[in-house]
Formats: structure tokens, sequence, C-alpha cells
């Protein structure tokens, strides 16, 4: 695993660069084709202690080379202590040395990437709610969660509580060839957490964004629910 926890840190912590507003960023998005990353999700306009989503696999991702997955999570490149590289996200992946999809989580504190899978086989069809929360009684602690039940044991991250924008997004990693890798997932009843521990409501005040080769399906505004795929 440690393999793939180097793997991974060079393609999942730049989702958090494409969104633009809640990194402060004012690049446009380089898009499949263009750059070896692309995106296309759902970013909050405001700050929350956790988030949470439905996600399923509508297919089987095609992954030539790289990787593409679709997760929800909070921090980013730039979201610890004196701009440090600092996450937690949950989701699925699937990679070009494998035929099959994953159910994972990730976290990234003072620079040190760690990757854990939770379910090795994920199929078309196959759904789970998963979340990142803040938990009720330890400031800046947070744990994943999956199918409402904890999977990871409380994880500190410093200078969290309070300053995260959650996402929820779907990437692709064109590894050395360029490749638009294909995907679809589908992220329903995708809401924030107003406070540590949960009171969970939707997420409305939210921006979609679409990277080169990619879009996103909106099917739901209340609760907000949505398509990311491939063109």
């Amino acid at each position: 695993m440690l393999e793939r926890s180097v793997y991974l840190v060079g393609v999942l912590c730049l989702a958090f660069l494409a969104a633009a507003p809640a990194q402060g960023a004012g690049a446009e998005p380089s898009g499949c084709g263009r750059s070896t990353y692309s995106y296309a999700g759902l970013h909050s306009n405001e700050k929350a202690h956790g988030v949470s989503a439905t996600l399923l696999q509508v297919r089987a991702p095609s992954v030539r080379d790289g990787h593409v997955g679709g997760w929800v999570g909070v921090g980013g490149t730039t979201g610890g202590p004196n701009g440090s590289m600092e996450w937690l996200q949950v989701g699925f992946a699937a990679f070009d040395d494998s035929p099959k999809s994953e159910l994972y989580y990730e976290v990234m504190v003072a620079g040190r990437p760690k990757y854990f899978t939770v379910d090795p086989d994920v199929r078309p069809g196959d759904k789970h709610r998963v979340s990142v929360l803040e938990m009720s009684r330890r400031r800046a602690w947070w744990r994943v969660w999956v199918d409402n039940r904890p999977v990871s044991p409380p994880i500190h991250l410093p200078g969290s509580h309070g300053t995260w924008y959650p996402q929820a997004i779907a990437e692709n990693w064109a590894g050395s060839s360029g490749a638009c890798n294909a995907y679809a997932y589908r992220f329903s009843d995708v809401a924030l957490a107003s406070t540590k521990g949960g009171s969970w409501k939707p997420l409305v005040n939210g921006s979609f964004y679409e990277d080169n080769g990619y879009r996103v399906l909106s099917t739901s505004a209340m609760p907000r629910s949505f398509v990311a795929m491939n063109l």
C-alpha cells in the first residue's frame, strides 16, 4: 500500500486545485487533453464540519493509463497549518494496473499521505453512503464513515476546525500518455454537517465545474444530486 499511497498523492491532492473559489485560485481549469489532471464535480461555497453523499458507480471505469476516482472530502493542498497539504477524503478509485474499482479513504497530514482500502471490489451498481465528519467532542479530530459506520480511527487534522469548504468530485489522472479515462459516478443527497458530529443539511450553496472532456449532469437540486462522467 505504500507504493500506491505515493502514487495517489500527486493525483488526489491536485483535485483541490480545481476548485478555485474554495482555494482562492484564479487560474482556469486545464482539462483533459491539455493536462494530466481533469475534474468534474461540486464544491460548497460554505464552510462545514463534514460532507456526505451516496456514491454509486454507474458503470465500470475504463482506465487506459493513470487513475480515476469519485469522492467526497475536505481540506486541500494548502489546507493545513502554514499552508501545508492536509486533507481527508473517501470514495471510489480505479487504476490502470487493476480491472477492479475499490472503496478507499485517504488522509494527508504533516506531509504524509496514507491510503486505506475499505472494500477492494466495487462493481457497477454498487453504492455506499460515504462521509467525512469532525467528531462531536474532539475539536479538529475527524472520522471516515461508510454506510453509517466508522471505518477509520480518530484522525487529528490540525487547523481544520471551521475552516474547510467540502467537495464532491470525480477526477481523471491521465498518467504519462495523456489518457482521457472513462468513468461515471452518481453523487446523491450531498449534505453538509453544520456542527461537529452531524446536524446534516442539504448542500444548497455550491458550484459545479467541468474540465474539458468531462461533464456534470445535475439530476436534482434538492436534495443535491448529480452524475459526473466523461463525454
